[in-house]
């Protein structure tokens, strides 16, 4: 009985609670740590997991995101407000569930995904637990006021203030519900992902997997794997059959970032796929048919991209039933102030530091920088900008930006000579070669600065015969992208 195993464990030992619904899974977890002199107690649920853990203290959790009844992320919010310090790690079925990901966020340690090896276990855990003591109960009559959260980034970028986010907003909530395919656009660090990610939580999926796809960081030959699948001896090294990432959406939401960098060869299968919702596996004969809503993102000129004959047209209009256009942070700098204190507080707390002010010269800062890397620059800078300060006061030169820790402004970079032209693509030409100058003809820099990829800047530099060669000091080459 379960009584009897509870009195029966030493204190001396470390104790770890596994909460999975799958017995298999708990079976090798208990071999697995029970063999690396660690007591281990499993629940099958996570009422069987509340149970336990109110009468036992544990060092660590283990437990699934996804259960029936409790899940796991309900299961977190009642352990977590029980004992705050309690180090919890999740168990995911896909590679980049944004519950798992949530849930670090809010508290837990870490997430592992599912196969998983025992030894990146063991490491895991050993790790987590050299920080820690062990949790003890808290007694119903000890009342603890409890901590105030840090709301999470997409409820905080849902309260922003910019009319260009609120006419977002209300673009989201009226097509959320539906089905239809979206096509966001929008530079670098603008929070593509998270408006992805805000469509799928207000929308019918709600509570199924949310998968993220890098199509941009992924090799083009290992793009197809990940996405479709495989069955085992389709290829070398190919030893097991493995569930491609469309599949993993199934029910789900399928989130297609950086779509404009695929090959055509992906392009072409792709499109099949988004015609008839069906998928086969690379090396298999048989096709499944997989019923997800995609969402694709690029900072890429698709229009453009499409008259250049490196993305296909009958693609782009698949993907844009839907167009939706975030704007950069320099078009919405009244959300700044509230994304700024979203993130000091969140830093604070993620690096055990007392609260830090933002004073109002500090904001005023912030609103006058132009943010070429948006969102994601400037929670960058308030990062670094949280472990430098002093005195719990946030100053503008605790900001280290491009090099330039007191400047709010880029050094401007000499400009090209004028034209008098008011043709659109000598106005495009001067703008890449300003942005080449700016960067120091590095061209993922200026591309970056443009707000369009490598392969795009690529592009435009071979159209208008700009030259390279001989432009950085001493007459040195530019470096290769």
């Amino acid at each position: 009985m379960r009584t009897s195993k509870l009195e029966q464990i030493l204190s001396v030992k470390q104790t770890i609670l596994i909460v999975d619904d799958d017995s298999h899974i708990l079976e090798v977890l208990e071999a697995r740590l029970t063999s690396a002199d660690f007591q281990v107690l499993t629940a099958t649920s996570g009422t069987e997991a509340l149970e336990i853990i109110k009468d036992h203290p544990v060092n660590l959790m283990i437990s699934d995101v996804r259960m029936p009844g409790m899940g796991g992320m309900d299961l977190f919010k009642e352990v977590h407000a029980l004992y705050p310090e309690l180090p919890v790690i999740f168990l995911t079925a896909y590679g980049t569930i944004p519950d798992a990901v949530s849930a670090v966020k809010a508290g837990a340690v870490d997430y592992l995904t599912k196969p998983f090896s025992g030894r990146d276990l063991l490491s895991k855990v050993n790790e987590i637990l050299k920080r820690q003591t062990v949790m003890e109960p808290r007694k119903e009559k000890e009342a603890v006021p409890p901590k105030e959260a840090v709301p999470p980034l997409d409820q905080v970028l849902y309260t922003g203030k910019s009319p260009a986010m609120q006419e977002l907003y209300d673009l989201i909530e009226r097509i959320a519900p539906s089905d239809v395919n979206v096509l966001l656009l929008g530079e670098s660090g603008v929070g593509k992902e998270r408006v992805a990610h805000l469509i799928h939580e207000r929308g019918p999926r709600r509570e199924h997997p949310f998968v993220v796809v890098d199509c941009g960081s992924t090799p083009t030959g290992l793009l197809e794997s990940e996405l479709f699948g495989h069955v085992r001896g389709a290829f070398t090294h190919a030893i097991r059959d493995k569930k491609g990432l469309i599949e993993a959406a199934d029910h789900g939401t399928l989130f297609l970032d950086e779509i404009g960098n695929i090959s055509p060869e992906m392009q072409v299968r792709l499109l099949r796929f988004l015609e008839d919702r069906k998928i086969r596996r690379i090396g298999d004969l048989k096709e499944i048919s997989v019923d997800c809503r995609v969402i694709s993102a690029t900072n890429v000129d698709l229009p453009e991209e499409v008259e250049a004959g490196t993305f296909r047209e009958d693609l782009y209009y698949r993907l844009r039933v839907v167009t939706l256009k975030i704007p950069p942070l320099r078009d919405r700098k009244e959300d700044i102030p509230i994304l700024a204190q979203h993130f000091i507080q969140s830093f604070c707390e993620s690096h055990k530091l007392p609260p830090i002010k933002l004073p109002t010269e500090t904001v005023k800062w912030l609103m006058e920088y132009p943010w070429p890397g948006n969102v994601r620059e400037l929670k960058n800078a308030l990062e670094g900008g949280v472990v430098l300060c002093r005195n719990g006061v946030l100053h503008p030169s605790d900001l280290h930006l491009s090099g330039l820790p007191h400047a709010p402004h880029r050094a401007a970079a000499p400009p090209p000579p004028e034209s008098d032209s008011l043709s659109l693509e000598d106005s495009e030409r001067h703008a890449i070669i300003r942005a080449l100058q700016q960067a120091g003809w590095v061209q993922k820099d200026a591309a970056q600065l443009l707000g369009i990829s490598r392969r795009a800047i690529h592009y435009k530099i071979k159209k208008y015969g700009i030259e390279l060669s001989s432009k950085r000091a001493g007459g040195e080459n530019p470096p290769a992208d």
